[in-house]
């Protein structure tokens, strides 16, 4: 799913292409996607481009007499820059923006739907939209602080930071990034992390956030983002199950939770040493199950020794 660097990278690669410019017509390919009835789409065409908002992992675009399309890609949602008058085919596209100066193309992959586009009227029909989680750009140190303390509750630490009732933007995979260059356990129970932690956290979501953010536009340029991925090879652990850290060479572990979510994190930076339960891992090798680092590193050995 785009988390903040895609979501502010889009926003900006289409303030550059679109903004102030009218918007002639939209197609709508697959009714599944538009999730409002009113206004109707004839009431956007014809009205320019004002203004952009992200909105937790959601792109708004705001046109004349504050009319906004909400657009929320979710997992396989991405978006593609065509050339004007684009003919798009029923099965490559959800939907088409046309531009004088090009078409704004919504596809998905995969095959169950989940993007949504919802068009509004109005700040309050906007604001429905606001999951309502802080950014981590604009709080202080003490609202953070006060934040973890009163909303989190019992909860580890990777869920809160992916709650986007709590903070805004953060997904799956830059949590994982977050959290092993903040030395911390993803299980970690954010009320309970002490004040010297609280800081080191908000420091390090900033840190992550802003170079991530900075790295997508160099890599972009002035070309529209056409490959927003959640792996990269420069991540150090999300994704790289299985690789060594770069920091200590311990091979990088995951735990999997739900349907196409994985927690990656490096049992020696994060963990001092201890491998983190994992579903699949657990039922396959129950109690022979390696519990730290040490056991682990000697069950692959065993591994090569048997073969």
């Amino acid at each position: 799913m785009p988390e903040l660097p895609d979501i502010t990278v889009y926003l900006e690669a289409l303030q550059h292409r679109i903004e102030r410019k009218p918007l002639l017509k939209i197609r709508i390919n697959h009714p599944f996607l538009l999730k409002t009835v009113e206004p109707p789409v004839s009431a956007f065409e014809g009205r320019r481009v004002k203004q952009f908002r992200r909105i937790g992992k959601r792109i708004a675009i705001g046109l004349e007499e504050d009319y906004w399309m909400v657009l929320h890609l979710m997992i396989a949602g991405r978006l593609q820059w065509k050339p004007p008058q684009f003919v798009m085919s029923r099965r490559y596209g959800l939907a088409a923006f046309y531009f004088d100066e090009g078409t704004l193309v919504i596809t998905e992959a995969g095959t169950r739907h989940r993007a949504s586009l919802h068009l509004v009227q109005g700040e309050s029909a906007l604001k429905v939209h606001d999951p309502g989680g802080l950014e981590v750009f604009d709080i202080s140190e003490q609202q953070f602080q006060a934040h973890l303390r009163n909303r989190c509750g019992n909860r580890p630490i990777k869920k809160v930071l992916t709650d986007p009732t709590l903070f805004s933007g953060i997904g799956n995979a830059y949590s994982d990034e977050i959290l092993f260059h903040a030395k911390m356990s993803p299980f970690a129970i954010g009320s309970k992390l002490n004040d010297s932690q609280i800081d080191q956290l908000l420091m390090t979501c900033r840190k992550v956030l802003h170079d991530w953010t900075n790295k997508l536009r160099k890599e972009n340029g002035f070309k529209f983002p056409g490959k927003v991925t959640a792996f990269h090879p420069d991540m150090a652990v999300h994704g790289k199950f299985g690789s060594l850290c770069t920091v200590c060479q311990a091979p990088i572990q995951r735990i999997r939770y739900a349907e196409m979510k994985e927690t990656n994190y490096c049992p020696g930076c994060q963990t001092e040493g201890r491998i983190l339960a994992d579903r699949v891992m657990s039922r396959l090798l129950k109690d022979d199950r390696p519990k730290h680092l040490n056991d682990l590193l000697e069950y692959q050995d065993k591994l090569f020794e048997d073969e």
